[in-house]
């Protein structure tokens, strides 16, 4: 039987289905369970993934193809895509590959072109390409699958981690397939892993039966062994016992035979062309390789017509591919390494020579270019800076392979290195930054060559927290520098790593000089960096209004930094203003996981600690898709302060956990501070009050508490800690930093309030306590007006005056409104006493863990605007929140509601209001 014969095949599946597609011998089940999967995204209204893993020809391919007909059939828009194995350099292009073709495509041309005009904004662009999915989702189910996506380009790699997670709610079915390799697969919620194994004698023997009807030789089973259960190679062997008999060479010849046997009977010429094919790669235009074969594209239709006919190639009117990966395969190896690697650089010299990207040019200059290839190092840098932005991982193996490409007294090697150092940074390889820079620093290179590497290893210290090492470098480097440039971003780096020591004074006077000198030089990167540590060194010094000044002048020059703006603007009490800033936020695609920081920061100042805690586990998730948790701790002390503002102490030790976890692997000052002072309040809670006390004393260690910007709406709390602990001085420098935090912030009025609430504590005056809630009832935030409320009713019921009652009700009404059941619970027992001896006053209804009740507010806003139709992206507009948060709130609560899908939660939202109509709640 022909090999075109064999692909008619036709098997019957289980259940008497037909089977429309070849090489689903044994795969019953798995076709099955495929099946399976498809009725219930469509049916269930749910997403889903699929995950085919297994060796090449085991049969992914087919299933997959299997799948994609069922789905097409049961009124799915289907995108089915390709990872090609030397496109790895094309952002987006295995996913592109699927979205933009199919009848009808699953996305717009023009949906791609706004994508594309923001490709170098990972985490917006796999959004934005998630809510157009949905978006497509709500009119019809839909399948994604992307075969062989062990060689998906990082990008679609990226977003293949993400969205499925991400539209879990939205009936999208993935299939994906790929080689047996685990670390490329994750295994999220409802992910189904078919795991392909060799086929069985059964199996074996009906497919051949298929291809070689009832006269099948009896020795064809012993034949067969040597194709090790592989269903391709058993195909190719059965059709080239259909071509040549049963008798002849035995197992390990007759595989050649079947897979590279037909290969023997080509003309040379075919043979030649086919092989400079396998070269660029799996699928090839015929332009290219008329290129390598140094003939014109018209002379080579004998050469395509044999290789078609002989079912090597097939053209599907745009490309030449080879059949299968392992044809492919097999074509390659025949090549002797010298050659293989001489037609590689020969490829990549003549895509480029035709105006082709670096991107097509430089996957054949990795295996072939050698050390002292002076195109290949260009190209290979060229291609680093045109990923860097949306691909730095990529960018970082570039850039380092052509720093090893230089010979090691190139005058070049310095300059590739220096680019090495900053594609690493950019990748959150700092470890392997600093090293590559300090084995060129070794090299003694000149002075400004010298001072022009610490510049860039600035950014890497940076990161890894070391800035008594980054001032070190930077001081050295600028007794060597002559380049103005280059100085003023050295003295920027300075004033950056001083803004975190002792003398802010010092850094102060660092960053004015370093914003001159970059305005002198006209160096843009100079005046950012001078701006953040001027901004830096105020915030830290308790200068609120100059912290404002300077990070809003940055975020003007730089929209990057919009979230320091409004984190400063935080700390100056101007509420409206960061919610208008927020407002704007969307327009600007960068950094989102510190822009939901900045409004988790504003929700907690408001007292919306439900909508905080959301806002810090989508910064932390935000954080976690791009591999840079650079801000864990704060969110996870964060998260642990509200969990016992709540009381619920099994949260918050869970967050300590993840903390102290977090900082023995990266240790630095700040992470210090904020973890001691959680630990601190931990102990607290549970009644130790000296070990409380000492927690608080090691985080002033290094410098006062109120230098930890995170810590400063908890000072009052840290006064409490140290006079519970009998550490009155310690009390005593707390309330004397509030202070001098008040004295520098005049018209702050949580800064004034907050100190007059600490000195009371510590001198017992009722007086200033009244002062402290009269000031803070003129500012936004209503947590530290229900503490000083609290404290002045407590003082006030002592002394038997009437007042204590309003006091303590004020306060009883501010945390349980906010959600704060333990703080609320804790006065509800004095404002009893206040009012008569045994009355007993009803607390906050204890919250659900599941159903209906256990939704905070916003979750149920969340819950009727997805039930309407809402899309996330319309959710969020109306909300006026990000996406990102809408989508955290609607996984808790598809959680409490233990619902998979949209149209399940419009079932509950519907007869809640029913049931809200009808007792006229």
């Amino acid at each position: 039987m022909s090999p075109q014969r064999a692909e008619a095949v036709r098997v019957a599946a289980p259940g008497g289905a037909g089977v429309s597609r070849p090489g689903l011998r044994g795969r019953e089940a798995e076709l099955e369970q495929l099946r399976a999967l498809v009725e219930a995204v469509r049916d269930g209204g749910e997403g889903a993934v699929a995950v085919l893993l297994g060796e090449p020809g085991i049969g992914k391919t087919v299933l997959l193809q299997e799948a994609v007909s069922l789905a097409r059939a049961q009124g799915f828009v289907v995108s089915h895509g390709r990872a090609e194995e030397l496109h790895e350099l094309a952002p987006l292009a295995s996913l592109a590959s699927g979205l933009l073709h199919g009848d009808p495509p699953l996305l717009a041309r023009t949906d791609f072109a706004d994508l594309a005009d923001h490709h170098d904004q990972r985490v917006w662009l796999v959004e934005r390409l998630a809510q157009l999915i949905e978006e497509r989702a709500a009119d019809t189910p839909v399948l994604i699958a992307v075969d062989d996506v062990q060689w998906a380009d990082p990008l679609s790699r990226f977003a293949l981690g993400v969205m499925p997670a991400r539209l879990l709610s939205s009936p999208v079915l993935w299939l994906l397939t790929g080689r047996e390799d685990p670390q490329l697969y994750g295994q999220g919620p409802r992910t189904t892993t078919l795991a392909l194994r060799p086929l069985s004698e059964t199996a074996l023997a009906e497919l051949a039966h298929d291809v070689l009807g009832a006269q099948a030789p009896a020795r064809v089973a012993e034949l067969l062994d040597g194709a090790g259960g592989n269903p391709f190679l058993a195909t190719e062997m059965l059709s080239g016992i259909a071509a040549s008999g049963a008798d002849g060479p035995e197992p390990p010849e007759r595989l050649v035979l079947g897979v590279r046997g037909r290969l023997a009977e080509l003309r040379p010429d075919t043979l030649h062309f086919l092989r400079i094919g396998s070269v660029l790669g799996r699928a090839f235009s015929l332009a290219d390789a008329a290129a390598l074969c140094a003939r014109p594209a018209s002379t080579l239709g004998a050469e395509v017509d044999e290789a078609i006919a002989a079912a090597v190639l097939h053209d599907d009117g745009d490309r030449l591919l080879f059949r299968h990966d392992l044809l492919r395969e097999a074509v390659y190896a025949d090549l002797a390494p010298s050659v293989r690697r001489a037609l590689h650089r020969e490829a990549a010299r003549r895509l480029v020579a035709t105006g082709r990207s670096s991107t097509d040019a430089v996957p054949h200059l990795l295996k072939s270019a050698e050390p002292g290839d002076m195109e290949a190092i260009g190209l290979l840098g060229t291609a680093a800076q045109d990923v860097i932005a949306v691909m730095p991982d990529l960018a970082a193996d570039l850039s380092v392979r052509a720093l090893e490409l230089v010979p090691p007294h190139a005058p070049m090697l310095f300059d590739v290195g220096e680019r090495a150092i900053v594609a690493l940074t950019r990748a959150g390889r700092y470890t392997q930054a600093r090293r590559t820079g300090d084995g060129l620093l070794a090299r003694q290179p000149s002075l400004d060559v010298f001072a022009r590497l610490q510049c860039v290893l600035g950014d890497t210290l940076w990161h890894l927290d070391d800035v008594h090492e980054l001032t070190r470098r930077s001081t050295a480097a600028l007794a060597a520098v002559t380049d103005p440039v280059i100085r003023a971003r050295l003295t920027a780096r300075q004033a950056l790593a001083r803004s975190r020591g002792r003398d802010l004074g010092v850094a102060r006077e660092t960053g004015e000089l370093a914003l001159a000198e970059a305005e002198r030089a006209g160096d843009r990167e100079a005046r950012v960096l001078a701006l953040w540590g001027l901004g830096e060194t105020a915030l830290n010094a308790g200068d609120c209004a100059a912290a404002v000044e300077h990070h809003t002048a940055l975020s003007v020059f730089d929209t990057a930094f919009l979230p320091e703006e409004a984190v400063a603007r935080i700390h100056l009490d101007d509420f409206d203003a960061v919610r208008r800033l927020l407002r704007t936020a969307g327009d600007v695609p960068l950094r989102p996981a510190m822009l939901i920081w900045a409004q988790a920061t504003l929700n907690m100042g408001l007292g919306r600690l439900d909508d905080a805690d959301a806002d810090f586990v989508t910064a932390e998730r935000l954080e976690a898709d791009l591999d840079v948790p650079g801000n864990l701790v704060n969110i996870r002390v964060n998260r642990g302060l509200l969990a016992l503002l709540r009381g619920d102490r099994e949260a918050a030790r869970e967050h300590l956990d993840v903390v102290r976890a977090t900082v023995a692997d990266r240790p630095n000052t700040g992470n210090h501070a904020a973890h001691q002072y959680f630990e601190a309040v931990v102990a607290d809670a549970d009644g130790d009050h000296t070990a409380a006390a000492e927690r608080v004393r090691s985080v002033q260690r290094d410098h006062p508490l109120l230098r930890w910007r995170l810590l400063r709406p908890h000072l009052v709390q840290a006064v409490r800690i140290a006079l519970r602990g009998g550490d009155r001085n310690l009390a005593e420098d707390l309330a004397a930093q509030a202070g001098e935090h008040a004295a520098r912030n005049p018209t702050v009025p949580s800064a004034q309030g907050t100190a007059a609430h600490a000195a009371a504590l510590v001198t017992a005056d009722h007086q200033l306590l009244e002062e402290s809630v009269r000031i803070l009832l003129t500012g936004p935030r209503p947590l530290p007006l229900a503490a000083a409320s609290a404290d002045l009713g407590r003082a006030l019921l002592t002394v038997g005056d009437a007042a204590a009652t309003p006091a303590l009700t004020r306060a009883y009404d501010i945390y349980a409104q906010a959600g704060a059941d333990a703080e609320a619970d804790r006065i509800r027992a004095d404002l009893e006493r206040a009012t008569s001896p045994g009355r007993r006053t009803r607390g906050p209804r204890p919250r659900a863990d599941q159903g209906w009740d256990a939704l905070t507010d916003s979750e149920r806003k969340v819950a009727r605007l997805i039930a309407a139709g809402h899309t996330n992206r319309s959710a969020a507009q109306a909300l006026v929140v990000s996406p990102h948060t809408v989508n955290t709130h609607l996984a808790s609560i598809f959680r409490k509601l233990a619902v998979r899908s949209r149209v399940h939660l419009a079932r509950i939202v519907l007869a809640e209001d029913d049931t809200a109509t009808a007792t006229g709640g």
